[in-house]
């Protein structure tokens, strides 16, 4: 008996209102502890204080389909069917937000689609936050316009299917519904009229800066200069020769080589002449000296400019030595590279 519905209660959408709840659910409902203690017995009365004391919405939790004090509460609500003044009521509250979010929940469930967008669309405005028990027990924030948006949109809410009801945009049509008024729409119209405002003044100034331009004297514009007009005419001639006569990189490797090759030379003739006038300088200095001096200090410093010369020639192959490995080494590296492009190319045109 304390789980039937009502004799004084009528059918919502053709059926017991009991039924809009799915029945493993409802018999869950009804093996609850809170079900048994505090929801018997109870009438729209009492209802109020039990919803009052409600800290947070949510469906069933864990893995036995357990209810949340929410749950039973709308089951309490559609098995008495209290009166729709009182549901409106419990929508219109301001101080407790649980009472509103139940009452906008069962609105959902019983109420017609004209009902439905004309009490909870103006809850848009409310951004206080909800806590709202998931479906493995734990706890999350959710803001009372986001949860109104869910219960016009999504299909099920709190586990829980929702009747399906008509698109606002019929109803419009149908001229059942205004038009649907944002109250964004104030703010924007204020910062279209701000915007407005601006450009007004921006122009106005442009205007005065035109004015003021057109009526100062103009300086004559300089020439101009010789070198900026020869580096813009030197980078225009270097585009366009890099642009229009594009070298292979075979003719780019083989010049490099050449200007290596050339200062290489430029290189050892200057040694060879600093040595050979270090030499001749060494010897003209020594001249006048060696006439005086006996047979074998003249020997002795012979036979040092021979060990200094056969040095200077060891040092002078050793650097010959070098700049071969180099050049053999240059050469291999342009040959690997030829032979990666080459290979590339193949792979390029394979594929």
């Amino acid at each position: 008996m304390a789980n039937r519905t009502v004799k004084e209660a009528k059918n919502v959408h053709g059926t017991n209102p009991q039924y809009l709840i799915e029945k493993i659910i409802r018999s869950r409902i009804y093996d609850s502890k809170y079900w048994k203690e505090q929801c018997f017995a109870l009438t729209a009365e009492l209802l109020v204080d039990k919803a009052m004391e409600l800290r947070f919405v949510g469906g069933v939790y864990g893995g036995n389909i357990r209810p949340t004090q929410f749950l039973c509460l709308t089951l309490k609500m559609l098995q008495i069917q209290p009166e729709k003044d009182i549901v409106v009521e419990f929508i219109k509250n301001e101080e407790f937000k649980y009472v509103r979010a139940l009452g906008a929940f069962y609105l959902r469930l019983t109420g017609a689609a004209i009902d439905c967008y004309k009490y909870l669309e103006p809850l848009y405005i409310d951004n206080r936050k909800l806590r709202r028990q998931n479906r493995a027990g734990q706890f999350e924030i959710v803001y009372m316009d986001e949860y109104i948006d869910e219960l016009l949109r999504n299909d099920r809410v709190c586990d829980i299917i929702l009747p399906r009801i008509q698109k606002r945009s019929i109803l419009e049509e149908n001229n059942e519904l205004e038009p649907k008024v944002s109250v964004l729409d104030e703010d924007l119209d204020d910062e279209v009229a701000s915007e407005d405002e601006a450009k007004d003044a921006e122009d106005k100034d442009s205007n005065r800066q035109k004015n003021s331009s057109t009526s100062a004297v103009r300086r004559p514009r300089r020439g101009r200069s010789k070198s900026k007009s020869r580096s813009r005419e030197r980078d225009r001639d270097r585009r366009n020769a890099g642009s229009g006569n594009a070298r292979s990189r075979d003719y780019y490797d083989d010049l490099e080589e050449y200007d290596r090759q050339r200062n290489r030379v430029r290189h050892r003739d200057t040694q060879n002449n600093s040595s050979n006038g270090y030499n001749d300088d060494y010897e003209r200095r020594n001249s006048g000296r060696n006439e005086n001096r006996p047979d074998r200090e003249r020997e002795r410093d012979r036979r040092d400019r021979d060990r200094d010369r056969e040095r200077e020639r060891d040092r002078h192959g050793e650097r010959e030595r070098d700049r071969e490995r180099d050049r053999e080494r240059d050469r291999g590296n342009r040959y690997e590279h030829r032979e990666r492009d080459s290979r590339n190319e193949r792979e390029r045109r394979r594929y």
